[in-house]
């Protein structure tokens, strides 16, 4: 793991976002996604230079093509994003997941 997947993983487990539960390197259909929570379908990505290679953003885009054909929405952050801002990419999850559901609790 990534010290932005690390510190995003803290953050999801500590807050449970609106109840959401997530897991960690999550299989979808023989594709691994970086965190998914199941009740929503969701599935959050972090991208960035710590593991980048040449071919990464096509293979990223044929799986998330791939996965949202399946239903699978995507959520994706860049490491910079995680380990600079953690409050927005929290609150950014936060609210997909109000748009998205009628759950009515207050921000975490």
């Amino acid at each position: 793991m990534t010290l932005a997947e690390v510190l995003l993983w803290n953050e999801l487990k500590r807050k449970q976002i609106l109840g959401c539960d997530f897991d960690r390197q999550r299989p979808i259909d023989n594709y691994i996604v970086d965190f998914y929570c199941k009740e929503l379908f969701l599935a959050i990505e972090v991208d960035g230079d710590s593991h980048y290679h040449d071919d990464a953003p096509a293979k990223d885009a044929i799986r998330q093509k791939k996965l949202e054909s399946l239903g699978v929405h995507f959520l994706r952050f860049h490491d910079f994003d995680v380990k600079n801002n953690i409050s927005n990419v929290v609150n950014t999850i936060y609210d997909w997941i109000k748009e998205h559901t009628n759950n009515q609790n207050t921000h975490p």
